[in-house]
């Protein structure tokens, strides 16, 4: 089991039945970078890897 699995644990059992929207998402991902500037490049990654999950030319 990866560390982060248990926040994904947390997450989902926290906040699974809930609804956002992307630019919920992306806002608080920006909250987070502004707290934490250190994970400025996962956070980043983890945005681009969200938008492009549908794009065939990237597998």
């Amino acid at each position: 089991m990866y560390f982060t699995d248990r926040g994904l644990e947390e997450l989902a059992s926290r906040r699974g039945d809930e609804e956002v929207s992307f630019d919920w998402l992306a806002e608080q991902m920006r909250t987070f970078v502004d707290l934490n500037p250190e994970f400025e490049v996962p956070v980043e990654r983890l945005a681009t890897w969200l938008a492009r999950l549908d794009d065939e030319d990237d597998e």
